[in-house]
């Protein structure tokens, strides 16, 4: 091999990072048999075997795990190009990309992202909603700038990146008004067998708030699982069922669909990060995020 073709190591640096042939397919809009083909002809050029299969995931080979430590430094080469274009006067026209799962309260994301409009040069703001898996996956590949999320970045997740907690709160249970009567007076006991909608798989505070539920000997009448918050609220105030949302939203929960706050679940925490490809938040709307995260969740009334 004459010259090192950097189509192709860019598709072994995706397929490295995702983990999957199916996955870098998605993120790079190509067929995963594609994506194979180009991957055999690099490694026939290389002479060298780069993955190894376990199970349904690709593993690094001992030659991959060297050749991927070079091909990190050669695209952040390539990102660092691209931090000298947003330090010219051409920031503004570059977007800053933020992802966010759907379990993200849209006004707990409203609040954070917010400061980020109204730093010098901003640039334009590309907001995503997905599932957690892809908006890493993105993040990998630096489709997105920032993820923010209810969990740090996964210990299982072959994504090289950092995770800033932003802040925390306790939760509070709703409920629209004619369910929170009956729940108020001697809250938590209430709620044993009352209609209860329950956050989904995906919402990182579910198993210390079924774990609460067990300790305090209360257990209520589960009507739905619900990934979504917007769609749990809308649930709620159609009197569905009670549900928890963070303290730190209390007062826009309730203005906006017309519940009432029935009692605060001190013991359990919800939690707010940001996760990046780089160490240090040093993109000025990062910054900006970080530096006003306090202040945007702190309890309204």
């Amino acid at each position: 091999m004459t010259e090192l073709n950097f189509k192709h190591l860019r598709y072994f640096w995706t397929v490295a990072r995702v983990g999957t042939i199916a996955e870098a397919g998605r993120v790079l809009d190509l067929a995963p048999h594609s994506i194979s083909a180009q991957l055999a002809t690099f490694e026939a050029a290389l002479g060298v075997s780069l993955f190894r299969r376990v199970g349904r995931r690709l593993q690094l080979s001992e030659a991959g795990e060297r050749i991927l430590g070079h091909a990190e430094e050669i695209f952040a080469l390539g990102d660092q190009i691209v931090d000298v274009v947003r330090d010219d006067t051409l920031r503004r026209s570059l977007p800053f990309r933020i992802g966010f799962p759907d379990s993200m309260p849209k006004s707990v994301v409203h609040r954070l992202i917010e400061p980020a409009l109204h730093v010098e040069r901003p640039g334009r703001l590309v907001c995503r909603e997905a599932p957690l898996a892809e908006l890493l996956a993105e993040l990998a590949v630096h489709r997105l700038d920032l993820v923010i999320a209810d969990r740090p970045l996964p210990a299982d997740v072959s994504v090289r990146g950092y995770s800033t907690l932003l802040g925390e709160s306790t939760l509070t249970v709703f409920a629209a008004p004619a369910l929170a009567v009956r729940l108020e007076a001697g809250f938590p006991a209430t709620l044993d067998g009352a209609p209860f909608l329950l956050p989904g798989e995906d919402v990182a505070h579910r198993g210390a708030l079924l774990q609460w539920f067990e300790t305090r000997r209360v257990q209520p009448s589960i009507v739905a699982e619900l990934d979504d918050s917007a769609l749990m609220k809308a649930f709620g105030q159609g009197g569905a069922g009670a549900f928890a949302a963070p303290t730190t939203i209390a007062g826009h929960i309730c203005s906006q669909y017309g519940v009432r706050a029935v009692g605060e679940i001190t013991d359990v925490g919800s939690q707010v990060y940001a996760i990046t490809t780089e160490r240090r938040l040093s993109h000025p709307a990062m910054q900006a995020i970080r530096d006003h995260a306090a202040r945007a969740l702190a309890p309204r009334t």
